[in-house]
């Protein structure tokens, strides 16, 4: 893949990612305190809804034989009421962890020649780390915000780690080398380099 940055020209988007009734008490993979992460990403739409700045919205469709939620043609892959997208906002579907993979994500990303790009949705061990270190990779200013992301309770070879560690540990990863990891009231108080494009 090409880098995203080919100008002087800065602008910000939005990328919420995931944030699906499966992932919601009584869908198929429930998380830890997704009401919470998905309140702190509508302060965000909100925010950006405000200012006239582009929203992508990421949607995960399984097509894995094997999977047990997000499985097409169910209510588990709806965006979640609380950050659902408005009219002239950007969806794009996904099959894989990383948002890029695949999909028309890049292509969006330069037509709108953007430069920051701020990231929420879940979870965050996968699809917000996988997404977040391609974007960073390709040029990407990348802003995620902590608290507009979710995940849950793992396992590996005999030993568990509850959802806190494993969010703790994932974005303290990303922190630095890959992006800034913010709050979403601090993401929205920050000077973004230049202006947006507008939409509508």
């Amino acid at each position: 893949m090409n880098s995203l940055v080919k100008d002087d020209i800065m602008a910000v988007a939005l990328l919420v990612i995931d944030i699906q009734k499966d992932y919601f008490p009584g869908g198929k993979m429930p998380l830890v305190n997704p009401e919470l992460a998905a309140t702190e990403a509508k302060r965000l739409l909100d925010g950006f809804r405000s200012r006239h700045w582009p929203v992508i919205f990421m949607q995960h469709v399984s097509l894995s034989p094997t999977a047990s939620f997000f499985l097409p043609n169910t209510d588990g892959i709806t965006i979640h009421p609380l950050v659902a997208p408005q009219s002239g906002e950007t969806i794009l579907v996904k099959h894989y962890p990383n948002s890029f993979r695949k999909t028309q994500l890049l292509e969006v990303l330069q037509q709108l020649q953007v430069t920051d790009l701020v990231i929420a949705g879940m979870m965050t061990h996968m699809c917000i780390d996988a997404s977040t270190r391609q974007a960073a990779d390709l040029g990407l200013s990348c802003f995620v915000a902590y608290d507009a992301t979710a995940t849950r309770t793992l396992q590996f070879n005999g030993l568990t780690t509850q959802a806190p560690e494993v969010q703790t540990a994932f974005l303290s990863a990303l922190n630095g080398t890959y992006a800034k990891v913010q709050s979403a009231a601090s993401i929205l108080a920050s000077p973004f380099s230049g202006p947006a494009p507008s939409v509508g």
